[in-house]
C-alpha cells in the first residue's frame, strides 16, 4: 500500500491524525526530531527527510508540520502536498505573528503553557470537548520547551515564496490561528477550526480522498 508522509503539528504526535479515514493509503508520520542548537528550518527539514523510505512520496502536514512539509519538498521531489490548518507562504502569516517576530516578543515572553494561557490556548485552537481538551493538554504536558521556543520561532519568521505545483491546501474558515482570510484554500470547512484534523475528521478526510483520486 502506497503511503502518505506526515509532519504534526507543534507539539503533536501520530494521534492527530487517527481519526482520518484514507482510502487506499497508510498514514506514515515521521516523528519530531530534537532541533540542533541554531539549526534553521531548512537545516532541520533536511534531517526530518530521512524519515522517508519512498520516491515522489505524497506529503501531508499539519500545522507547523505544513511548513516543514514545503522545506522538504524544496529538497526532494514529491508528488503532492497537502496541507491541513496551514500556511504555504509568508504572506498568508497573520499580521499578530509578523509582529511577534519583528518585536521579537517571542524571546521576551516565556512561551511555556500555565492555567492562566491555556483557555487562550484551547480558544485559538479550537478545542471545545473534554477529549479534545484533554488530549492538547496531554501535547502541553510531554512537549519539550526548547524545541516549542525553537518551532514558534521557525513559524513566525519563516520565509516562503515558493509553492509547490501540486499543493493543496484543506482549511477552516473559523480558524483562529491562521485566519482564512489571509489563505488561498483549495478547501475551505465552513465553520471549522485549527483543531478541525479531529473534531472534523470526516470532512477532512472527504477533501484528502478527492486530492488523492485526482
Amino acid at each position: 500500500m502506497k503511503k502518505i508522509y506526515c509532519i504534526s503539528g507543534l507539539g503533536a504526535d501520530e494521534k492527530a491524525f487517527s481519526k482520518l479515514k484514507i482510502t487506499g493509503y497508510q498514514l506514515q508520520v515521521i516523528p519530531w526530531l530534537l532541533p540542533k542548537k541554531d539549526e534553521t528550518i531548512e537545516q532541520y527539514a533536511t534531517r526530518m527527510r530521512a524519515g522517508i523510505a519512498d520516491t515522489n512520496p505524497v506529503m501531508m502536514g499539519l500545522s507547523f508540520g505544513g511548513m516543514v512539509c514545503i522545506e522538504i519538498a524544496k529538497q526532494i521531489e514529491v508528488e503532492k502536498i497537502i496541507l491541513i490548518s496551514s500556511i504555504k507562504t509568508t504572506g498568508e502569516l497573520p499580521f499578530w505573528m509578523r509582529t511577534v517576530a519583528t518585536l521579537k516578543l517571542n524571546k521576551m515572553v516565556p512561551l511555556k503553557s500555565s492555567k492562566l494561557t491555556q483557555p487562550i490556548q484551547n480558544k485559538m485552537l479550537g478545542v471545545t470537548t473534554k477529549e479534545e481538551k484533554d488530549l492538547v493538554a496531554g501535547y502541553r504536558r510531554d512537549v519539550d520547551l526548547p524545541y516549542t521556543n525553537w518551532a514558534v520561532n521557525q513559524a513566525i519568521n519563516w520565509k516562503n515564496h515558493w509553492k509547490h505545483p501540486k499543493l493543496f491546501h484543506i482549511h477552516g474558515d473559523n480558524d483562529h490561528m491562521f485566519p482564512i482570510k489571509n489563505i488561498q484554500a483549495t478547501f475551505t470547512i465552513k465553520k471549522a477550526g485549527h483543531f478541525m484534523i479531529m473534531n472534523r475528521a470526516a470532512e477532512v478526510s472527504a477533501c484528502i480522498n478527492s486530492i488523492l483520486s485526482d
